[in-house]
Parts: structure tokens; sequence; C-alpha cells
């Protein structure tokens, strides 16, 4: 596949979320979502506090991306609320060796509810199926648990540390970042059970919002 092949304006759909292209009115979401430092201190390149300006130039950025099918930020917007909640971004796509890089972040109002799960779920058969490739990197910082732990839920190998890697934009501190990688093959066979478990997770959600 050349980058001719690949989709310019890909939209994915799952039970709760829609994956698409960044709108330039998607900036007050982004800055609700970006602008609490419990969120962007596990970023490298997102600042605090995050204002207008910031988010009008992340779309701006991304936007242009998507143009060029130079990679693909999805914004994740709930579907319930047309509301953008977080984003997914498929980059460094490199079609000789078929690799690609993922990162991810998520309003905290949404956490823990099994959305970042959901979204990579839908990013991961893209980059696999539609864009052809046979690998996924990731790397999270080592004292980030919560993503650590979604990283191995989803099938990812821990691979190795590197230390010192990465600073943080939003807080100055420096990281130990750990290094994940997916395999296509991997993902194949792991997946039915990985779409199980997000399926429980949410009828588990749903009973209790009723009660």
């Amino acid at each position: 596949m050349t980058e001719r092949d690949f989709p310019k304006n890909p939209r994915l759909e799952t039970k709760r979320l829609v994956l698409r292209k960044p709108k330039k009115e998607d900036w007050k979401d982004l800055v609700e979502g970006l602008n609490e430092i419990e969120v962007t201190k596990n970023t490298s390149q997102i600042p605090h506090p995050y204002k207008k300006k910031d988010a009008i130039k992340f779309i701006k950025e991304a936007r242009k991306k998507f143009r060029k099918r130079q990679g693909y930020p999805f914004f994740l917007e709930l579907k319930d609320k047309s509301k953008v909640i977080g984003c997914i971004d498929i980059s460094n796509i490199n079609k000789f060796n078929g690799t690609a890089t993922t990162g991810s972040w998520v309003n905290k109002n949404y956490w823990k509810r099994g959305f970042i799960t959901e979204a990579k779920i839908a990013a991961n058969s893209f980059v696999f199926n539609k864009l052809g490739l046979r690998r996924l990197d990731s790397e999270v910082y080592a004292n980030n648990e919560a993503s650590n732990k979604t990283q191995k839920r989803l099938g990812y190998k821990y691979e190795g540390t590197r230390r010192k890697a990465v600073k943080s934009k939003a807080t100055g501190k420096i990281h130990d970042s750990n290094v994940y990688g997916l395999l296509k093959e991997d993902w194949r066979k792991d997946s039915p059970d990985i779409k199980k478990h997000l399926q429980n997770k949410i009828k588990k959600l749903n009973k209790s919002t009723k009660k």
C-alpha cells in the first residue's frame, strides 16, 4: 500500500464513540480536556496551562496531517453528547517498515469508563486492516501505572525502558519511558478476548448508572 492508497478522511465508529478528523470548533472541548494537569503531566508535548491558542494550533496541524495522509490524530467524539473527550494519534507511519506509533489521552471526567480501550480497539484495527501495517509502537511514562496497565491489557508487549528519556512540557519533569510493541498477528489472536472484556465492562457500568 502506498501513501496515495491511505484513506484521506477516515471516520471510525464504535458503540459509544466516533473517531474522526478534528474540526475547528472542537477547540473548546480540547481546552476543557487538556487544561488539566492530571492529564498533561503524563504527556511530553502538551503545555500547561492549555489555552485556546494551543488548541487552535493543534487542530490546524492535525487537519493538515489528515489532508496529507501523514498521520491520523483521531478526535474521540462521544456519540450521545457530540462532545470531544480525547484523542488517539497514529503517527510516524513508515510504509516500508510497516510500522507506526500510537499515543492517546482522555478528558479526566471520562476516566475509568473504558473509552481509551474502546478507541484503541478501533484504531488498532484501522492500522492493521486498513493501512496494512504490521506493528504498532507505544511509549508511556514508567510511573504512569494506569497507562502501563492499559498497554498490557491491549496486548502490547513490554520491550524495555528508556531511562530519563522524555521531558514533560507540562511539568518540566524528566521521566523514564516504557516501550511497548504490538504485532498484527498478536492483535488478531488477542482482540476477540479484549473486545469481550470491554463489552463486559460497559455492561457493568450501565448497570451501576441505572441503580
